[in-house]
């Protein structure tokens, strides 16, 4: 063990010192053998071993926007409307989750104060509100000017010794984390001396591990691999960061699905459902859908002041031809996106991943639970009167249509066309806009797409079970429980309408259904509501539908779910056009 070592300058001197202190048990014996393995705990060596051993903060920045400092848990948030408490890092993760949710990027996140950060050294401070926070983000610029180092770390435990600055060894303690350490180093004073019992061992980022003999080979290890990596200090959490190579990699690995679609600002993900991209490693890529011809192009990628980008060339599909910017890389997402309103979502779909759907196990899908239509078009037009309306596939091939007013019976079967693709037929003698031979085009958890083949008819429909235990989910149930709320809102393709409404109310019953009542509570009209989670885009959905020919048709739609909290809820529809319905609740 290597305690303390030799200085050549203090041996004469010392050991004169030691033949008057010999019964000083605090003070031991230098060893003059060895060499000198002592610094001082205000050297260069000795920064680059508090830099290592800092509080690293940068893996909430999406909540706070430093580097420096670390928001203590649990504390509480409220992310475009929704409470969450974050209690671990991992809850993080639900706060990227729904920031990706919004196509916008008009993403609102408010901490709820007072809050306590620890620094770099671990030390505590309390925060009243964003003002204070601010000037201590101002210290700190995203993007990395923290001091620490995270791409090298010590391995624990490892013991250090303090001596004064007559080198007489003045404390020894095991050091079980970096906040031992660096709390450590808080009480010593500039002139102390400090030295390590080697060997150290440390681990670089990418896992593999070194062991140092001396302070020489410990300072070089930590300079050499300082800059090794990324430090993922910017606000995007869970190392959104990715490099060229990585992306090459990505999108030559599998074959990737569309799930969404936006050209000039006009939502398009109808027209490319089942939509595939192929990526092949010498630069071709071919599109087309599952099961039908393809189109060639090219594809390449580069780097620009924005990022990497995926350039697309298609002389037959000129939508996806254009330079787009990678926005997000995930295991089996990618986000590009493109400025005047251009976006698309792939998902990654693997060999391994195939699920094949048959007859027997599409039939037992529709079975489980009633389905709740979301959309449904004919040559294009959106029948919005079935909007909210629920189909009951039941297992003798008798198929029911239910609507606030009326129940109406049919039949269904589960076929394969001449092309080996699955097809259900439904057959609804009063309601001819469902009964189609509709072709399944996507299935995704609990949401199924079908279309009339070659044609411009399709229905999205909805599973509705019993329970659904997702939390975002039973909080907006519980607090649409029994409850009325004021319209103070509505804008219908961009055209405000909110005074039509101000005489009314909406009634929120825990079984699914609504009443529009006036003031002093005389019913209107009735209508339903459903909130669930599109499985193929991850977002927060709400339909609300009325009777046929009730006068509060225009507020009928499956909208988006913006913001909501208990008394607030705040909805959103993309029309065909690229314009917006807009619907703002407030509970009375």
């Amino acid at each position: 063990m290597k305690k303390i070592l030799n200085y050549a300058m203090y041996v004469s001197l010392l050991t004169i010192a030691l033949s008057f202190t010999a019964c000083q048990d605090e003070i031991e014996e230098i060893n003059t053998g060895e060499e000198s393995q002592t610094i001082t705990a205000n050297s260069s060596t000795a920064d680059l071993i508090q830099r290592t051993s800092s509080n690293d903060g940068s893996c909430d920045n999406i909540v706070d926007g430093t580097s420096c400092y670390q928001i203590n848990f649990p504390y509480t948030v409220e992310v475009n409307g929704l409470t969450l408490t974050i209690e671990s890092e991992d809850d993080l993760e639900q706060i990227e989750e729904i920031f990706d949710s919004i196509d916008d990027d008009e993403n609102l996140l408010d901490i709820i104060f007072p809050i306590t950060v620890t620094a770099g050294d671990f030390s505590e401070i309390t925060i009243n509100g964003l003002v204070d926070l601010r000037e201590l983000a101002a210290e700190c610029k995203e993007g990395g000017d923290d001091d620490d180092i995270e791409c090298i770390d010590f391995v624990y435990p490892m013991t250090v010794f303090s001596f004064n600055v007559n080198l007489e060894q003045t404390n020894t303690i095991e050091v079980t984390s970096d906040r031992d350490l660096r709390l450590f180093f808080k009480d010593l004073g500039d002139d102390n001396l400090i030295s390590f019992d080697f060997p150290l061992t440390l681990m670089l980022h990418d896992q593999t591990t070194i062991t140092v003999e001396s302070n020489q080979e410990l300072a070089s290890a930590i300079e050499n691999a300082k800059d090794d990596c990324d430090e993922d200090d910017d606000d995007d959490y869970n190392d959104d960061d990715f490099d060229e190579d990585e992306i090459k990699e990505e999108l030559i690995e599998c074959v990737w699905f569309v799930t969404e679609f936006k050209r000039d600002d006009i939502d398009q993900t109808a027209q490319y459902v089942d939509y595939i991209l192929d990526f092949k490693e010498d630069g071709t890529v071919l599109s087309g859908v599952t099961g039908a011809s393809t189109i060639a192009g090219v594809w390449s990628t580069s780097i620009s002041d924005d990022g990497v980008k995926l350039n697309m060339e298609f002389e037959a599909s000129v939508d996806f031809t254009l330079d787009w910017n990678v926005y997000d890389l995930d295991e089996d997402k990618i986000k590009l996106y493109n400025d005047n309103g251009n976006r698309i979502v792939l998902k990654q779909i693997c060999d391994e991943d195939l699920v094949e759907e048959t007859v027997e196990s599409i039939t037992e899908t529709l079975k489980e639970c009633t389905w709740v239509i979301k959309t449904v078009k004919n040559n294009d037009v959106e029948i919005n009167r079935l909007l909210g309306d629920e189909f009951e596939f039941q297992a003798d091939g008798v198929v029911t249509l239910t609507n606030e007013t009326t129940v109406t019976e049919g039949t269904w079967t589960v076929s394969t066309n001449t092309q080996g693709m699955l097809v259900v037929a439904i057959v609804m003698g009063d309601e001819s806009a469902v009964s189609f031979e509709w072709l399944l085009i996507d299935l995704e958890d609990d949401i199924i797409k079908f279309n009339v083949e070659e044609t411009f008819y399709e229905l999205v429909i909805v599973e509705k079970c019993i329970a659904d235990e997702e939390d975002d989910i039973a909080f907006i149930e519980t607090i649409f429980d029994n409850a009325e709320w004021g319209i103070t809102y509505f804008a219908e393709s961009n055209d405000e309408a909110t005074g039509v409404f101000a005489d009314v109310k909406l009634y929120f019953n825990g079984d699914g259904s609504l009443e529009v009542r006036n003031l002093n509570g005389e019913v209107f009209s009735n209508g339903s509501w459903f909130v669930y989670r599109n499985a193929f885009n991850g977002k927060l959905e709400m339909i609300i539908s009325f009777e046929p020919g009730s006068n509060y048709l225009p507020l009928a739609n499956d909208y988006q779910i913006l913001e909501v909290d208990d008394m607030r809820i705040e909805l959103k529809h993309e029309n065909e056009t690229g314009l917006y319905d807009h619907l703002v609740l407030e509970r009375e």
